[in-house]
């Protein structure tokens, strides 16, 4: 399902013409860029404090940073009923089983047939930040980053505000 969101998202991105859509390794170069050498203090006074930290023995820390949580709506999905189906439509009621478990159903229109229901996906990320004793960055990097709310392949871009 992710590789078909992403190429979702990347036949908008063209279609767009590449305005604001940017990749998680973009992403990560930008914020290297931005945050290597300062302050965590400034980090997380900026973006909120960290989920997680872990001491290192050298006397730096690595810390597990989270944000941009949000849920996005995707609606269901119709395509056009075929002739195929309209005639047998014509011959009788349909059986639908459910295998998956959730028993709520959307309904197609008349003349179109549910390709996918709606559903949320939730959006986030998560990056990984290590400093020396002193707590100055030493590195840092998106561990976790799904897609964008708008056109972006990056939620982490879209929260460090990273653009191209």
């Amino acid at each position: 399902m992710k590789l078909r969101l992403s190429i979702a998202g990347l036949a908008a991105c063209l279609a767009a013409g590449m305005a604001g859509c940017t990749t998680t390794e973009e992403a990560n170069q930008a914020i290297q860029g931005r945050w290597i050498g300062q302050s965590s203090d400034a980090f997380f006074s900026q973006y909120g404090p960290p989920a997680s930290q872990f001491p290192l023995n050298g006397g730096g820390t690595i810390y597990t940073w989270r944000g941009g949580e949000t849920d996005r709506n995707i609606p269901a999905q119709y395509r056009p009923t075929t002739k195929q189906e309209l005639e047998l439509e014509k011959k009788g009621p349909r059986t639908i089983i459910n295998i998956g478990g959730d028993m709520s159903m959307d309904r197609a229109p008349p003349g179109q047939v549910l390709v996918s229901q709606a559903r949320t996906e939730q959006l986030g990320c998560e990056a990984q930040i290590t400093t020396n004793p002193a707590g100055v960055i030493t590195a840092i990097r998106a561990s976790r980053d799904t897609d964008g709310e708008g056109f972006s392949l990056s939620r982490c871009a879209e929260v460090f505000g990273v653009t191209n």
